[in-house]
């Protein structure tokens, strides 16, 4: 089990390097945080594919987990002065520490992470 951050969706359902990495991970039962389930659904309807893209992964043995106060708290504690983690970002990497599974990102920027598996 994995932790898919919205980026790795994204990258799923446009087809984009990697999504054949994203998609066995969904396949597998992969977990997202309500967070960023909302970042997914937003860009997505930008394009009036959100019915189809919500079939699509719902058809997966996708969890969509709530956030809960410690992840709210350890998401803000991730935040310093000019970071690039976005609030998104951060919730996705609080509920991959709270539930002690590696995070799979097409977010270039958390390839260092250790706790992330880069998506290409």
């Amino acid at each position: 089990m994995i932790v898919v951050d919205s980026s790795a969706v994204l990258a799923y359902l446009q087809d984009e390097p990697g999504a054949d990495l994203v998609r066995a991970s969904l396949q597998d039962g992969g977990v997202i945080s309500a967070v960023n389930w909302s970042e997914v659904t937003q860009k997505v309807r930008r394009t009036d594919a959100w019915e189809l893209a919500r079939t699509l992964l719902l058809g997966f043995p996708l969890q969509i987990v709530s956030v809960t106060t410690d992840d709210a708290e350890a998401a803000a504690a991730l935040w310093t002065t000019g970071s690039t983690l976005s609030l998104a970002d951060r919730f996705c990497i609080a509920l991959g520490a709270r539930l002690q599974l590696p995070v799979l990102s097409a977010d270039r920027e958390w390839f260092e992470r250790p706790e992330v598996i880069p998506v290409r």
